[in-house]
C-alpha cells in the first residue's frame, strides 16, 4: 500500500532552535511531508541564524512552505536596507540582529534565500488556509489591499472567539469572514493571552502561537488529525537569556 504523506503545520518560534528540534523529533515527520511555517521564525532567542539555516537544509527531504510574519518582515528589512527601526529593536531584533553579527557570514545567504522567498499565505488542495496573522475580507486569503494585513491582522481570530460558543452549540453559522476557506490556521497572537499553552480552536481556527516567544511551547500540528507535539517551556531550554 502507498504511503500517503502528511501535512505539518507549526507555530512561532522566534529563535527557539532548541524548541523547534524538539517539535520535529517528537513529530516523527517522514520524507516528503509537507511542513508548513507560519512565520515569526525571528526576533526573541539567540539563534535565530540555526533557525532559518535548519528550515532551509530540510527543504532537501520536506515540500517545505514558509509564510511570513510581522517579525520576518521586519528582519527582512534590516538585511535588505541596514536599517533597524527602533519598535523592531525593542520587540526582540536586539536579539536576532546581535545573532546575525556573530553569524554573518549567512546574513546575505538567508536574507534572499528564506525571507525573499517566504510567502503571505498558502491554500492547499483542500482550501485550507495557512497565514500569519489573519485578513479581513469575506472572500478569504487573497483579497488584501495590503500585504501587511496578512501578517499584522488580529480581527480574524477576535471574530472567531466571539462566534466559538454559539457556533459549538449549534446555534449560528459561521462568521461570514470565516466562511471562505474549510479551515485556517494562524500563528501572531498568543494562546497564552487565555491562560493556556496548547492551540486554541475556534469555529473553524486553529491559533497555534502557543507563546515559544514569551517563554512558552513551540507547537506543530498534523493537519488532517489535529494530533499536536510540543517542545519544552522556552524559558527552560534558554534559562540564561530573556526573550522579549
Amino acid at each position: 500500500m502507498e504511503k500517503l504523506n502528511k501535512t505539518w503545520v507549526f507555530g512561532d518560534i522566534h529563535g527557539s532552535y532548541k524548541g523547534l528540534n524538539q517539535i520535529f523529533e517528537k513529530a516523527s515527520i517522514s520524507k516528503g511531508d509537507t511542513i508548513i511555517s507560519l512565520g515569526d521564525i525571528v526576533d526573541g532567542w539567540s539563534q535565530v541564524p540555526e533557525c532559518v539555516q535548519l528550515l532551509l537544509d530540510m527543504q532537501k527531504d520536506y515540500n517545505m512552505i514558509f509564510i511570513r510574519g510581522n517579525h520576518d518582515e521586519w528582519c527582512f528589512d534590516w538585511m535588505r536596507f541596514g536599517s533597524a527601526h527602533n519598535i523592531w529593536i525593542t520587540q526582540g531584533g536586539k536579539s536576532t540582529k546581535e545573532a546575525y553579527d556573530i553569524n554573518f557570514h549567512l546574513k546575505d545567504s538567508h536574507c534572499f534565500e528564506f525571507f525573499a522567498r517566504q510567502v503571505n499565505y498558502y491554500i492547499d488542495d483542500q482550501n485550507r488556509g495557512f497565514v500569519h496573522g489573519g485578513y479581513t475580507s469575506n472572500k478569504g486569503l487573497g483579497h488584501e489591499s495590503t500585504q501587511a494585513e496578512y501578517y499584522w491582522d488580529r480581527d480574524l481570530f477576535s471574530t472567531a472567539m466571539s462566534g466559538a460558543r454559539s457556533y459549538a452549540l449549534g446555534n449560528a453559522e459561521l462568521p461570514k469572514q470565516l466562511r471562505a476557506h474549510k479551515e485556517i490556521f494562524i500563528g501572531h497572537t498568543s494562546t497564552i493571552n487565555w491562560g493556556t499553552t496548547s492551540p486554541i480552536n475556534a469555529c473553524n481556527v486553529w491559533n497555534l502561537d502557543t507563546g515559544a516567544g514569551w517563554g512558552g511551547v513551540a507547537t506543530i500540528m498534523n493537519v488532517d488529525t489535529k494530533e499536536f507535539f510540543q517542545s519544552d517551556l522556552s524559558k527552560d531550554l534558554y534559562p540564561n537569556e530573556n526573550s522579549r
